[in-house]
């Protein structure tokens, strides 16, 4: 018997830009927009007491405030660096 850790959910923008309202976010999960295409990545709520999760964060309030013209949270940077980050904290 085994269980499964939660993880990110990545998705294009692009293919969801136009359901964007349809797409249901699983309960203890939110949606976070990363890198210069914007991507869209769902991930647990878990990851806001994380200290490496909060330094995006810090750097998300920095750059935009509390203003995500994306609707979900805007985290400027890399793709790969949040990749990075996340990976880390699925192996937690």
């Amino acid at each position: 018997m085994g269980f499964r850790l939660p993880g990110i959910r990545k998705t294009s923008i692009a293919a969801n830009q136009a359901s964007s309202k349809s797409v249901e976010v699983p309960k203890g999960y939110l949606v976070v927009y990363v890198g210069d295409k914007m991507r869209r990545f769902v991930i647990p709520v878990s990851y806001l007491n994380q200290p490496s999760f909060q330094d995006l964060l810090n750097q998300a309030e920095e750059e935009f405030g509390y203003d995500h013209p994306m609707g979900g949270l805007t985290i400027p940077c890399k793709e790969d660096e949040f990749l990075t980050v996340t990976s880390h904290l699925n192996d937690l």
